[in-house]
């Protein structure tokens, strides 16, 4: 996410290279006469949230379950499934955020319920898993998208901290998936999709926690897969690149810098569409690979990037 969601603001551009000075973006923003419209028009253009609600009802009916549903991409996917009919159960660790976002579904007239969970913590996971399928009825689709990141080189990175990083990203999913599947094997049915990274095909000097702990959640994929596809249970990560939520986004930048920020950003780091995703852009994949759309795909790791991993090496932050 953007924690839930990933909201971890370290960055991973401190590597040194002779091009990072050349493409410094936050600083030649305003030099490079870079204007905030064009950017509103380019995210505008590459489609609008609200157009799902062409395919509202897709998911009538059916529980979702989502960790680290309080912020950033797990939050705009809450917020989607729930507008195309599905009831929602997510978790996070900030409490405040989580009855937040649950009331706002609920006052758009969708059904979600916030459950206060640390997805390190086995015991937490048990009961928020068990507490949805007993709230809704069992999980037809789990989003295992909680995660954190973890920026700096692997000599100056203490032992705690690598820990953490993997019990959340890598330790976290596994542990989602162990009591979500109880659920779905009694159904013979389900769609569990994961939030690896860009990051896990792209690394970068000072994303080795991070890096290592979302190709992990690659390998827990298909091994899933393979294990419980003859159950009638797909299993398939999702690569995004980077996007807008407060897991990349400095605290207390002003909204018109931060503008200007991605706006010189987008062409320096995403050879493909040049910008950076919107959360509710990353939601619509994760709701594509849920749907029913899909129906052969399993054991997948499918990129939603704008195209950066298709290009040069990225030199700024890139988490989801």
């Amino acid at each position: 996410m953007n924690t839930h969601a990933h909201t971890s603001t370290s960055s991973d551009a401190d590597a040194a290279s002779p091009a990072r000075g050349r493409r410094s973006v936050l600083g030649g923003a305003a030099a490079l006469g870079l204007g905030i419209a064009a950017f509103g028009a380019t995210a505008h253009a590459a489609g609008s949230p609200s157009r799902s609600r062409d395919r509202a009802g897709r998911f009538q009916g059916k529980s979702v379950l989502i960790t680290g549903g309080t912020s950033g991409i797990g939050r705009a996917t809450a917020k989607a499934f729930a507008l195309e009919g599905a009831r929602v159960g997510f978790c996070g660790r900030r409490a405040e955020l989580g009855r937040q976002a649950e009331r706002e579904i609920r006052d758009a007239g969708g059904e979600a319920t916030y459950i206060e969970a640390d997805i390190r913590v086995e015991d937490q996971v048990r009961v928020f898993v068990d507490r949805v399928a007993s709230r809704y009825g069992g999980i037809d689709v789990a989003f295992n998208n909680a995660g954190i990141g973890g920026g700096k080189l692997p000599h100056e990175m203490s032992v705690e901290e690598w820990d953490d990083v993997q019990a959340t990203n890598a330790r976290g999913v596994f542990l989602a998936i162990k009591y979500e599947i109880p659920h779905m094997l009694k159904a013979q049915r389900g769609v569990i999709v994961c939030t690896s990274s860009s990051a896990a095909e792209q690394a970068r000097p000072n994303s080795a926690a991070y890096t290592a702990s979302k190709r992990a959640v690659q390998g827990l994929v298909k091994s899933a897969a393979l294990a419980y596809g003859p159950k009638g249970i797909r299993v398939n990560a999702l690569l995004p690149g980077t996007t807008d939520t407060p897991f990349v986004r400095p605290p207390g930048i002003p909204d018109a810098d931060w503008a200007k920020y991605k706006q010189a950003w987008g062409p320096l780091n995403v050879d493909g569409l040049e910008r950076m995703a919107e959360a509710e852009e990353i939601a619509r994949a994760v709701l594509g690979l849920a749907s029913d759309d899909f129906p052969y795909m399993t054991g997948a790791s499918i990129s939603v990037d704008g195209g950066g991993t298709a290009g040069r090496k990225m030199i700024q932050p890139s988490r989801t």
